[in-house]
């Protein structure tokens, strides 16, 4: 049993370096930026759930395979995670044990000088100097000194470049806040999206159920969000000749603490209440339609359109399943429901045979729709999107199209076969918001800044010793580069030349290698 326990003690020192390795580590960080590919590629369920099954409609032979291996939910699903926590884990050992070298290092007294010091990669030899004089040449340097006195020797050791490993460290710790916050929003943070049409009194309120898409973190409940509502006054637009939008603007009104406020929100420039920023992502036209029955009784409502091109073309239905109830029995058929699919055109183009806008603002608005009466499916309890007509309705014959598509401009009407009336009495406007709480930000904010601060460091920092041996009889140094540094040369023979006897311009003797002393500095010393 001993040898099994020591085995499985081996086992697991060997698994805890690897994974603590830097190399682990960069492999990690490799596959965790890999793993998140298909989440930027692929619709997500908790940003957007119809997309999602819009995907899985279109794809049936791919989307479910894809949606068993966690693909549409790809920053909670079990993989993903596990390559996360490992990154961590390995971050974390990696670093606690450098960090505390590097710590001993700072606290650690400079080394003796070896004992044949021309032997290290760059040296010198020349007369006697003064030991103050070293000193103060390095200290101008900024190089941190200890002098050793045994007898007539003096020995100076100076050591400089403990900044880039403090670069390195601060690099990968600044990784490791990233990470740490990242986690910390995603339990602690919430967002939601949804749609504000114009001049709708205080039609939004910071409730589940008033999201059009919501995603709440681990830790957040529906009680734990803010208490605030949300009102849009106007919204202005303005566009290029060519139809690129230069503003969007949104005049809102927030009601929040018992106090209302107004606001404008544009486009990257939040709006920041308490405990949640509102973003503006875009804008579309919502036509607003009476329908007047066989009855005589009308209803009003207002549609929000879905822009698909650049230049506001806009598709939406508008629905009505509560006409044509007989006033006398109070009862309605069924069958009798009535609902448009329809396209709106901000600007009708000249060609006619042209089915989209010439220009995002409305210049010269069309309004073409396609009744449809039948059953709406609303009473059958199954999910319905706010944007399309139940295609299961249709395909089933149980909603059928309703006379010829018609037409029209604001303020036009057209009478449909059962006598029936739809008016297109004009549009508002609306804008898509994105309502978010992020906690991490701050972290990963500071973690950013750290991280492009300790790259900085790390880059520009070299850390390199210079050892005088000062004698009765003369004065040795040598020089010795502990990282990558093509400089040192120059920077050990300008200490040099600033400590030397003014006699001696150069050094009495060189002995290091080519690479740090060149041929005509050789040429000078002769």
């Amino acid at each position: 049993m001993r040898w099994l326990y020591h085995t499985a003690v081996s086992i697991g020192r060997r698994a805890w370096r690897q994974l603590t390795s830097m190399r682990t580590a960069l492999v990690l960080l490799f596959l965790l930026a890999v793993a998140a590919i298909p989440g930027s590629v692929l619709p997500q369920r908790n940003v957007s759930p119809e997309k999602v099954n819009q995907y899985l409609d279109t794809n049936k032979e791919w989307g479910p395979t894809l949606d068993r291996f966690f693909f549409f939910d790809v920053y909670g699903s079990p993989w993903f995670s596990a390559v996360y926590l490992l990154l961590f884990v390995s971050l974390v050992g990696c670093l606690v044990p450098r960090f505390r070298q590097h710590a001993l290092a700072l606290i650690r007294k400079p080394p003796r000088p070896p004992a044949r010091l021309d032997r290290l990669p760059a040296s010198a030899s020349f007369g006697p100097v003064a030991s103050s004089d070293v000193l103060s040449a390095l200290r101008r340097r900024r190089f941190r000194t200890v002098v050793r006195t045994e007898g007539d020797v003096v020995e100076i050791s100076a050591e400089k470049g403990h900044l880039k490993e403090t670069g390195n460290l601060v690099f990968h710790f600044a990784l490791l806040s990233l990470l740490i916050g990242v986690a910390y929003g995603s339990w602690f943070g919430w967002h939601g999206n949804r749609v504000l049409v114009e001049g709708s009194d205080f039609g939004f309120c910071n409730t589940l159920l008033n999201y059009d898409e919501h995603a709440l973190g681990a830790q957040v409940g529906e009680n734990d969000l803010p208490r605030f509502c949300l009102q849009m006054d106007k919204f202005t637009a303005r566009y290029l000749d060519n139809g690129q939008p230069i503003e969007y603007r949104a005049d809102v009104q927030v009601q929040e603490h018992g106090r209302v406020s107004s606001h404008v929100l544009q486009v990257n420039d939040p709006l920041r209440l308490s405990g949640a920023n509102v973003s503006l992502l875009g804008h579309g036209y919502a036509p607003e339609l009476r329908y007047t029955d066989k009855y005589g009784k009308s209803h009003t409502t207002v549609s929000t359109f879905l822009p698909r091109d650049g230049m506001q073309t806009s598709d939406g239905v508008a629905t009505f399943p509560d006409v044509n109830l007989n006033p006398t029995t109070g009862k309605r058929d069924e069958k009798s429901q009535v609902g448009f699919m329809g396209i709106y055109l901000p600007t009708v183009p000249s060609d006619p045979s042209v089915n989209t806008s010439a220009f995002p603002a409305e210049r010269d608005p069309r309004l073409m729709l396609q009744p449809y009466h039948g059953v709406l499916g609303f009473d059958a309890g199954a999910p319905l999107s706010v944007y399309t007509l139940d295609q299961r309705q249709i395909d089933a014959g149980r909603l059928t199209k309703f006379g010829d598509p018609v037409m029209l401009k604001p303020g036009d009407s057209a009478t449909l076969p059962d006598g029936s009336k739809i008016e297109f009495l004009g549009t508002k406007q609306w804008i898509s918001i994105s309502i978010r709480h992020d906690p991490g930000q701050p972290i990963m904010l500071g973690g950013s800044v750290a991280l492009l601060a300790g790259l900085l460091f790390s880059l520009t920092g070299k850390r390199r010793r210079i050892f005088f041996r000062i004698t009765p009889g003369g004065t040795t140094a040598g020089g010795l580069p502990r990282s990558d540094y093509p400089g040192f040369a120059e920077e050990f023979d300008e200490v040099v030349r600033a400590v030397s006897p003014p006699a001696a311009e150069v050094p009495e003797q060189v002995a290091q290698t080519d690479q740090v002393v060149t041929e005509p500095e050789r040429e000078e010393v002769v």
